[in-house]
């Protein structure tokens, strides 16, 4: 279709696996609600520390990890989400909300726009990633996954072998979601596929080449068969780093010095079994991550032509 379906079309026979997709890192945090309570997904610590303003506000130049919306990384090529999610203590009812330490928009308006953009592009095919819940009892996760249902419906592919899952296959199912849930519960619903199935090691480094090293290991490290694999091409500052850096936020600290580099890694691999399959990134429209995906897809063409 008119974007990656376009760069995907001539090798859809090919496993999900092999083929190299963008995502972004905690991709919902393009905006994050400075007025609300910090999240549950931080320390008693920074909760105290937040209830001076300035803090929240400092908070959320480290909290923002991506500029575009939903509907604006789709269109610049996404198609792995990276999602964190919570309830919000003490609202009644059991609505989600997206979270990075503060709290983001609610998850059933997000996917109401995820899935706008799939009406538009019914050969579209996406990953949606559940990966942190927090304060979230059974309650919750059965109001989130009806959500999730009601809004996808016939759209959700539901578990099959992963060396099943290609472009064609989806095609010829009308499927266009595939929802990773990293939670017990998704043993109850055909269409939540385990966490285990999208692994995504995290390097938890300032250091960009300790980054790169940590990439090209865990690609070495990554299952032939059976699983998808994400490499997270990011850097996670430290506490001291914030301190050095409060009032610059993370995309002047770290992001913007770094990318570089790390496209120049991505520019160096290859899809294909062993090879890289999802790269996440913050602020992903700072660099040409989308054209150097689809070039790196254009390996597999030549490959796959090349063998017949």
């Amino acid at each position: 279709t008119q974007h990656m379906g376009v760069c995907f079309g001539s090798i859809s026979i090919l496993k999900y696996s092999w083929i190299l997709f963008l995502g972004s890192h905690d991709s919902f945090s393009y905006w994050v609600d400075e007025k609300s309570p910090v999240g549950p997904d931080q320390a008693t610590a920074i909760k105290r520390l937040a209830k001076i303003s300035l803090v929240k506000k400092i908070m959320k130049k480290w909290s923002v990890t991506q500029n575009l919306t939903f509907k604006e990384q789709l269109e610049g090529g996404i198609r792995y989400f990276d999602l964190r999610v919570s309830s919000r203590p003490g609202e009644m009812g059991q609505e989600i909300y997206f979270i990075h330490g503060l709290f983001g928009i609610k998850v059933s308006d997000g996917l109401k726009e995820i899935n706008a953009f799939l009406e538009q592009h019914p050969k579209e095919v996406i990953f949606l990633d559940f990966n942190h819940f927090y304060a979230m009892d059974d309650s919750h996760h059965f109001f989130l996954i009806n959500r999730i249902r009601s809004v996808f419906g016939s759209k959700l592919c539901s578990v099959e072998c992963v060396e099943y899952v290609t472009l064609q296959y989806m095609w010829e199912k009308k499927h266009q979601v595939l929802i990773f849930y990293h939670h017990p519960l998704y043993e109850e619903y055909p269409f939540l596929w385990p966490g285990n199935k999208m692994p995504a090691p995290w390097a938890n480094t300032t250091n960009v080449h300790k980054l790169l090293q940590f990439l090209e290991t865990t690609l070495e490290e990554r299952s032939r068969y059976g699983t998808f694999h994400v490499s997270q091409a990011i850097l996670t500052p430290r506490v001291k780093t914030i301190a050095r850096h409060l009032v610059r936020g993370l995309k002047n600290t770290l992001v913007h010095r770094n990318l570089p580099m790390i496209l120049n890694w991505v520019k160096a691999q290859k899809p294909g079994v062993r090879g890289v399959n999802i790269i996440t990134s913050d602020f992903v429209e700072l660099v040409d991550f989308a054209a150097t995906v689809i070039a790196l897809n254009d390996l597999l063409l030549e490959e796959d032509e090349s063998t017949t």
